[in-house]
């Protein structure tokens, strides 16, 4: 789920953070413009993990600041397809669930990748009707979900005013099959075997 990447920039330096010490000063510059930003194809930034090499520090024509060639590595937020992640139910409508992981809120479940038997009801909320109990998927409610995409969409030219606002990146997931879904649902058989499994060596 999370990743180091390493990156080389050229970092133009503000004048008044070249009081602090220079690497202090070039983390805090880096933090300012990666930290909570979508990196497309590498993900989330997390934070500034550590500054692996500074060379430069020129001072172009025409500029005011001195430029710096950095080396450094970011600690990403990059779910890989497959994994398996928990978070909790933060909306839904009629396309599906909106999932948030907190510091991540960009993940949607669609309704073709729901269990079958996963209806709306009357009042809005996804109800999963099987062996004849309706299990309801509310608001807040714990998730267990498996990613099935990672997507990386540009940047939109012109957005409507009743566009949703733009997600740099987006995560469908899916909650198609055994042990997905709420952790409600699957907390009673977990505990069951693990009775079963203590009782076995105890024999």
């Amino acid at each position: 789920m999370f990743v180091l990447s390493q990156i080389e920039h050229d970092l133009p330096m503000p004048p008044a953070l070249l009081s602090r010490p220079l690497v202090d000063a070039i983390k805090a510059e880096l933090e300012r413009l990666f930290l909570d930003k979508v990196v497309a194809n590498l993900g989330l930034c997390v934070s500034v993990y550590d500054i692996i090499g500074v060379e430069g520090g020129f001072i172009f024509p025409g500029e005011g600041c001195s430029t710096y060639k950095v080396s450094f590595r970011l600690l990403m937020f990059r779910p890989f397809t497959g994994e398996i992640l928990v978070g909790k139910i933060s909306g839904y409508d009629d396309k599906g669930l909106q999932v948030s992981l907190d510091f991540f809120s960009d993940i949607c479940i669609p309704a073709h990748l729901m269990q079958c038997g996963t209806e709306r009801g009357e009042d809005g909320r996804w109800i999963w009707k099987t062996n004849g109990d309706e299990l309801y998927l509310d608001i807040d409610d714990e998730i267990r979900f498996l990613v099935s995409s990672i997507k990386y969409p540009p940047i939109p030219v012109e957005q409507n005013e009743d566009d949703k606002p733009f997600a740099p990146m987006q995560i469908n997931g899916s909650i198609n099959g055994d042990g997905l879904g709420l952790l409600a649902w699957w907390a009673a058989g977990e505990e069951e075997e693990e009775g079963e499994a203590e009782g076995e060596e105890e024999q």
